[in-house]
């Protein structure tokens, strides 16, 4: 599988939270080449399974979340301007004087409307209620193609920077959509070591209530959720960070658990694979909190890479990094329960 014309594929598709089914219904084409009983729910999740020949096989979930932030309609004014809410948590900061798309009855270009230089009052960064979208058009004109709940996404495109960093809209999670997709296609033709359940869920970015659904449903006895993390920037703390092109983060946190996280790290230095350690001290921010305590209790582990600025219109991930965690996802899923002691044992626990 190409990691990068498939990523172009899916982040070029619209799938803000709560109205995913553009994006939904892309993935559940790609996925069909790899899964049985491929389907996309009323709610917007995508779901398939590949079992294992043995009958006794443990299930395991790989999860990422298909949606993506952006803004939904709240009010159209007397002179035809809009006014949004965040769906999610987009930076707004970023959101001043930028071309978007209203997607109403059909897709109608706008531009954040914002105020000259020369006038402005020093207010720092704008709150979402200050926000009004230019559709160049009279309320009434507005109204007739433009409704309250109507999404709304800022205008980007899919650039290739240098070397192996690609730039989109929706890297978050569409990325992590990848990732599990190339490691489905590296395990095309072999009997994996569990029955595997394949989620690209709905409305993560809004309280993680497709993978709530799924989890509840499909009852898995692990799971690897497969997201995003923190790139380092100039201005970030590098304790909090990791550098593009670092690989596979494997994830450590309360929410997780400790034994999974072990024998992934073992596994990937047994595989050569390259990987960082993120500690949450707390939750994980990722549908790994909402899986992980469904029913009567999941084995949980988060596998991530780095992305530079989050949340907005021009995120940007290293290729390499999207393909070194589906290596780390096709090797665990690929071993067998004798490999999984020695790689407890690795790290004495």
């Amino acid at each position: 599988m190409d990691i990068r014309s498939t990523l172009k594929s899916l982040t070029e598709k619209v799938g803000v939270s709560g109205d995913e089914f553009a994006a939904s219904n892309a993935a559940e084409e790609l996925l069909k080449l790899y899964a049985e009983d491929v389907q996309t729910d009323k709610f917007g999740n995508v779901t398939g399974f590949v079992k294992a020949a043995k009958s006794n096989a443990k299930t395991l979930l790989l999860d990422a979340h298909i949606d993506q932030v952006g803004y939904i309609v709240t009010y159209i004014n007397d002179n035809g301007f809009l006014s949004v809410g965040a769906c999610g948590s987009p930076d707004v900061k970023t959101l001043l004087a930028q071309s978007v798309t209203v997607h109403g009855k059909k897709d109608i270009l706008g531009v954040v409307s914002t105020l000259p230089p020369h006038v402005q009052n020093d207010g720092g960064a704008p709150k979402i209620s200050d926000i009004s979208i230019d559709v160049g058009m009279t309320k009434a004109q507005a109204e007739a193609v433009i409704s309250q709940g109507d999404r709304v996404t800022v205008n980007s495109c899919f650039k290739e920077l240098c070397g192996d960093v690609v730039s989109a809209l929706a890297v978050d999670d569409r990325s992590g959509v990848c990732a599990i997709l190339a490691a489905l296609d590296m395990l095309k033709g072999k009997d994996p070591a569990y029955n595997i359940a394949v989620c690209f869920s709905a409305q993560e970015e809004t309280g993680e209530r497709g993978a709530k659904q799924a989890a509840f449903r499909i009852k898995p006895d692990e799971a690897l959720i497969v997201d995003v993390s923190f790139g380092r920037t100039p201005d970030s703390n590098p304790k909090d960070t990791a550098e593009l092109g670092s690989g596979v983060m494997i994830g450590f946190s309360p929410a997780l658990d400790k034994k999974l996280s072990n024998s992934l790290r073992a596994l990937a230095i047994k595989c050569d694979i390259p990987f960082t350690c993120e500690v949450m001290p707390s939750s994980t921010g990722t549908n790994a909190d909402a899986v992980g305590a469904s029913s009567s209790g999941v084995r949980c582990c988060t596998l991530s890479f780095p992305i530079r600025y989050m949340h907005t219109s021009v995120e940007a991930v290293n290729i390499n990094d999207i393909e070194n965690t589906a290596r780390l996802i096709y090797e665990y899923i690929s071993f067998r329960p004798r490999d999984e002691v020695r790689l407890d044992n690795a790290f004495g626990r």
